[in-house]
């Protein structure tokens, strides 16, 4: 594994999101055939992965396939679903050698019952080991993932377990996906976009936010680290005042 990415900032995140976003846009602009920059987008994954797990990252959560991409023409789904099966049996030997945990979120309902059973191995098969926790967010939306968490909750109340009046956002908080893992501190879209696109909204809601013009399939080690560089840079208040900060800072 390359560590000559690796910078050492104070600060490290506990937990990158990473909106994977511009494989159409690469292949369109490298004259490759239709859907091939979804496959150099695959790729560009592993690099990234091993950065992290060099600089000591707790967890990553990539966007491999939102909730509103089943809009996108069949051909290109179907593509994607390939491509996401694939990635699986390549990803398991290399969590193997790195000692990575795989997990996965998002509605598994619509997944063909072939993907549903490989990433459940998949998370079997790795759920010991703990140098650093790759999710693969997969048929996911925020704002599904929110309701879902009400929904439970709901039927709680419903059957008399819970009252309304009992419910605050620490207890819903307890149901969103990846509620036992740390909220994400960093979000970074690729591709030149500056919108969220229902990633997270729940976890990410303190998250530094970092946009670049890079496309997914260029997107290097390099510049992530520049990125959790300037992170450390950042001053988190979570709604207290610069002040307030300095002074918990200096407390022994």
């Amino acid at each position: 594994m390359s560590t000559s990415a690796v910078l050492a900032p104070t600060i490290l995140p506990r937990h990158i999101a990473i909106i994977m976003d511009g494989n159409n846009r690469y292949g369109k602009a490298n004259d490759l055939g239709k859907g091939q920059g979804h496959v150099a987008g695959k790729d560009a994954l592993d690099p990234i992965v091993e950065y992290c797990v060099d600089a000591g990252i707790e967890v990553l959560t990539v966007f491999a396939f939102s909730s509103e991409n089943w809009q996108r023409p069949a051909s290109e789904v179907a593509l994607l679903m390939q491509l996401l099966a694939s990635t699986i049996h390549e990803q398991i030997p290399r969590m193997y050698e790195y000692r990575i945990r795989l997990r996965f979120i998002g509605d598994r309902s619509q997944l063909s019952a072939d993907l549903q059973a490989l990433m459940a191995d998949a998370e079997a098969k790795t759920a010991d080991f703990d140098a650093m926790t790759l999710v693969i967010a997969i048929s996911y939306g925020g704002q599904w993932d929110i309701a879902n968490a009400a929904k439970q909750l709901a039927q709680q109340v419903e059957s008399g377990q819970l009252r309304a009046d009992d419910i605050n956002k620490e207890m819903l908080g307890e149901y969103v996906q990846l509620a036992d893992e740390p909220a994400v501190d960093m979000l970074v879209r690729t591709g030149g976009e500056y919108r969220i696109s229902n990633f997270l909204l729940w976890q990410s809601a303190y998250a530094e936010l970092f946009f670049t013009q890079t496309l997914w399939p260029n997107f290097a080690a390099d510049e992530l680290a520049t990125m959790v560089t300037e992170f450390a840079q950042r001053q988190r208040r979570f709604g207290k005042t610069s002040e307030q900060i300095v002074i918990e800072q200096d407390k022994p």
